[in-house]
């Protein structure tokens, strides 16, 4: 798998849970946090190559009233913490059906992201492991990589135009495609 060759890579955003950190649903408890194994190893190695970095993250949690926008804040500052740190945040409070732009697969945070980092949508990979994250890159016109758990469907991995085993697979391709690119 291979990412697109004629494309400069100038930010890399990821998603939050089972991409960065263990999931645990609906979690809004910054004790809760435990990072992938490898997520801070990967991120530190993409900032240290300069490349802008973010999370988007559906919090639905906000919209089902389980916890508060402080709550989850507090649980992705310690995130930041553990993993990043990130230049930019990016959080769909809503629920599956509110019917928002920013809810992945939908490509507004994606979008939000990019503005907020001050470069195009199409300089931008999604590193994500379900196909609602590689759905919202691609609908944005970035690139998504989706890194499959053990919750990702089937038909997720085979829509998805690049798959990887790990975190750090994902960040070594996005590594050595801007070095090529650059070269």
């Amino acid at each position: 798998m291979a990412l697109a060759p004629d494309r400069t890579v100038r930010g890399l955003l990821f998603d939050r849970d089972d991409t960065l950190v263990i999931d645990v649903p609906y979690n809004a408890d910054p004790h809760r946090v435990v990072p992938v194994p490898g997520a801070h190893r990967a991120v530190e190695r993409a900032r240290a190559v300069g490349l802008l970095l973010g999370v988007v993250t559906n919090q639905s949690v906000i919209a089902k009233g389980m916890a508060t926008r402080e709550e989850v804040d507090a649980t992705n500052a310690r995130v930041d913490e553990l993993v990043g740190p990130f230049d930019v945040w990016c959080v769909c409070p809503h629920d599956a059906d509110d019917g928002c732009d920013c809810r992945k697969p939908r490509p507004g945070m994606v979008f939000e992201a990019a503005e907020r980092l001050g470069v195009a949508p199409e300089e931008l990979v999604l590193v994500g492991d379900i196909g609602a994250d590689v759905g919202a890159a691609l609908a944005a016109g970035a690139q998504g990589i989706l890194v499959p758990t053990p919750r990702t469907r089937p038909e997720e991995v085979e829509a998805a135009p690049t798959v990887v085993g790990s975190l750090a697979e994902a960040v070594e391709l996005v590594l050595e495609h801007a070095a090529a690119v650059r070269s």
